[in-house]
């Protein structure tokens, strides 16, 4: 590597939205492993919380749309 290879890393920070982000996927997990039951029931609902907001952004767009 040479002198002229200056290459930099360009760091962004977007500010506290995956914080939030990550707090209402944790909110949601919770949500979905309480009404849960067993170990599939399980794996569902972490399932379940990763995918919510698709479902929250369909139906108000569905509702926009009536």
């Amino acid at each position: 590597m040479s002198k002229s290879d200056n290459k930099a890393v360009k760091v962004i920070n977007k500010g506290p939205l995956g914080f939030v982000f990550f707090m209402a996927f944790i909110g949601a997990a919770v949500y979905f492993v309480h009404q849960s039951h067993g170990f599939g029931g399980f794996l569902l609902a972490i399932l379940k919380a990763c995918v919510w907001p698709a479902y929250a952004v369909y139906n108000a767009l569905l509702l926009m749309h009536a």
